[in-house]
């Protein structure tokens, strides 16, 4: 396994990223591959890996679901009582890391995090399917459990507590937005030659692109 480790690679060789065809804007850069991205068939196209930091320093990644996104930022949901709710309190700086190996890229975003509306929030909430709703009621996320039983007698309590009816959103359940500051579009080349834009933010608002070294 460690040869095979060791020797793993793979010479990217499906696009390039050049300045005179990126978009002038980050937003409508990351449309366009957002929309390829879905255009390939590729699963959860939406799905970015969000990086929040601890209150001991650690940064701490995981996969989460891309919601919503225009030029106000880029929004995902969550219970507000979970563990990176808590670091985003600690800290509002995040990063984000969209990756989609069919088509040899990635994008790396930096901003800050903001809490939606609750009409927002509401929103989505109401878009769920019916047992994800449940399940926003039953799971006290990030918090520790005796066993998967005592999960599904939660599922069991919530589906009782609001047959017939609605399931309305739990106060502690709702969404977030990345304003980003910061876009990096890497696009894999031959012979680790990548192509990385990127896109800087100016003190009036203004976005504005370097090419970086692969």
């Amino acid at each position: 396994m460690q040869e095979e480790i060791k020797h793993s690679r793979h010479n990217y060789q499906r696009g390039i990223l050049l300045e005179s065809e990126a978009a002038i804007n980050p937003f409508d850069q990351f449309g366009q591959w957002l929309s390829e991205a879905q255009q390939e068939n590729i699963k959860d196209y939406n799905a970015f890996t969000l990086s929040t930091i601890d209150t001991s320093g650690y940064p701490n990644a995981r996969i989460v679901l891309l919601r919503g996104f225009d030029r106000a930022g880029f929004t995902f949901f969550t219970n507000y009582l979970s563990k990176k709710a808590a670091e985003l309190d600690h800290t509002d700086k995040v990063s984000a890391n969209f990756y989609w190996n069919q088509l040899e890229r990635q994008i790396r975003i930096h901003g800050v995090v903001r809490k939606v509306s609750a009409e927002e929030s509401d929103e989505y909430f109401n878009s769920r399917p019916r047992e994800s709703q449940i399940g926003a009621w039953a799971s006290a996320q990030s918090s520790e459990l005796r066993t998967r039983e005592e999960l599904d007698e939660n599922v069991i309590k919530y589906e009782k507590e609001f047959e017939g009816k609605a399931v309305p959103r739990p106060s502690h359940w709702g969404g977030y937005r990345i304003v980003p500051h910061y876009f990096e579009y890497w696009q894999g080349r031959p012979s680790r030659l990548h192509d990385r834009l990127v896109y800087r933010v100016t003190e009036d608002f203004e976005w504005f692109m370097v090419r970086l070294a692969p």
